[in-house]
Formats: C-alpha cells, structure tokens, sequence
C-alpha cells in the first residue's frame, strides 16, 4: 500500500526536502508518494482527515522562531497528532529572477519566515523592492519567468526544478540558518530523546505557569522549548507548547510528571516521544 506523505507545495519547498530527507532515512524501499498542499493548515488537516498518512510540516527556524500555524493548526485538529521524527535541515536562501541586475527588481517575493530571514540583505542590496507574503518559498516561482521586475527568495535547488536563473546567494542573514521539521501522523509514536507536549491551564492565576513547569523541573527534566500562543478564547489567555528532554534513564520520572499535569491543567496534548535527525551543511 502506498503510503501518501503530505507536505507544504508547490514542489520545490524546503518541507518537501524535509519529506525527502525523511523518506531517504526511515522508508528506504517502501512505497510512498508525496502530495503537496497550499498551506501549513491544510497539509495537517489532510492528515487528520485521513487523506494523508503522514505530514512534514515546518515547527521552529534558529533566526525567526517558532512557525505559528503549525502550533496553532495541531492545538485546534481534534486527531491524536503524534510526532515520529523531527528533521533539522540547514537552510540556504537565494534571491531567484529573471531581472538582469538588482535595481530593476520591484518586488520580492517568499514565505513570511523566508522574507525575515533576509531583511538584513534585502534593507541593504533592494531597499526599493516591495516585499510581498505567499503561502510557501515556491508559490510565486511558476509566474515568475513573465515578471521581469520580480524576484523570489527560495532554495537553489528550487530554482532548478523550475529552470529560473539565481542572482545571489546564499542570502540569509545568518549562515547557520536551520530549520526543524516534524514527521508526524496518527499512530502511536516511538520512544526517543524529546517529547513534545501543549497544555492549557484552568485560570489565570499567579504562579499557574509555575506550578506546571514546576512537575518538570522538580524531576531533573529539562524543557528544550516553551513557547507561549494566544488561546483566541480571551486577550491575556494562553496555551502552552514544551519539549522535555528524555531518555531511558528517566522516563518514569517523565510519566510521574506528565500524570501530575493532567490533573493540574486544563487540557493536555501530549504529541509523543521522537528522535532528532540533523542534516548537517554541505
């Protein structure tokens, strides 16, 4: 049976290097096909609807942080959204175009976190180009041969695929650039060395947060992540997204602390223990 992998589209994107870099270490051999999507929140939802067996889907860059529609997607699907592997791959932008020097480019085009990524080259080399939002790194490089004031921020290997001339890169503004990526789907996860959990708390009290990261802390567990997003039920009102670090030597105190938190919190998703795979650059 062919398992159907779902990722951020069009083709070329850095989550579908992230699919193919997982399809290369954990299904060698098998049968799969990968099926992109529009956006972030659609690739989820397609998995929990069952369209999809797995999803790729982007959760934190080391520049701009963490990738808010992931978390926010995952908190709202009512499927057990287990994690199977995160995948850290380093990213490289470059500055695709078919303009014949810089100072003819208008407008720039790519995804909200890859804009960001590059303000600092774009403030200094296109202080005059609009900067312009789509759903993924490649939505805009299908038109981009007929703008010949336009310009995409996107990967070399993109740029490839779909046979646009590159005018500069790498263009990120910090060389160790990575991104981390979850695999997940809905079956239950495999033992590893992080565990990925999001809560809710009963009331906005003093100390609330506190006494929930305290069920960790008085344990010896370190929490790699916490991240805070808007609960959008009420201003001030938030969730909570951690990542414990865990092994074999201490998951009974990682089951003694989780219990701890279903009983305190008002709601609790654990997302499941996984292993990191990190793609090292080249």
């Amino acid at each position: 049976m062919t398992l159907k992998i779902a990722h951020l589209g069009p083709t070329g994107t850095y989550t579908e290097a992230a699919a193919l870099t997982y399809t290369e270490t954990e299904l060698s051999g098998a049968d799969f096909c990968l099926q992109p999507y529009p956006s972030i929140a659609q690739t989820l939802k397609a998995l929990a609807s069952g369209e999809v067996g797995l999803a790729i889907v982007p959760v934190e860059n080391s520049i701009e942080g963490s990738v808010t529609m992931t978390s926010d997607t995952i908190w709202q699907l009512a499927a057990t959204i287990q994690i199977q592997q995160a995948i850290v791959l380093p990213i490289h932008h470059a500055l695709i175009s078919v303009a014949t020097d810089l100072s003819k480019i208008e407008m720039v085009y790519s995804h909200p976190q890859a804009l960001s990524q590059c303000q600092e080259w774009l403030q200094q080399h296109l202080p005059q180009a609009a900067r312009i939002s789509e759903n993924s790194t490649t939505a805009a490089l299908s038109t981009l041969a007929t703008l010949p004031h336009a310009a995409a921020i996107s990967s070399v290997r993109a740029a490839n695929l779909y046979n646009l001339p590159v005018l500069a890169q790498p263009i990120n503004d910090r060389p160790d650039n990575q991104t981390k990526f979850w695999a997940i789907s809905l079956q239950p996860t495999l033992t590893g060395n992080c565990t990925s959990v999001a809560f809710s708390l009963r009331s906005n009290t003093p100390g609330g947060l506190m006494a929930a990261l305290g069920f960790f802390a008085n344990r010896g567990l370190n929490l790699s992540r916490i991240e805070s997003r808007p609960s959008k039920r009420s201003l001030g009102e938030y969730l909570f997204f951690i990542d414990i670090e865990t092994d074999i030597n201490n998951c009974r105190q990682l089951k003694s602390a989780l219990a701890d938190l279903d009983a305190y919190a008002e709601t609790v998703k654990n997302f499941g223990s996984y292993r990191t795979i990190i793609i090292e650059p080249t």
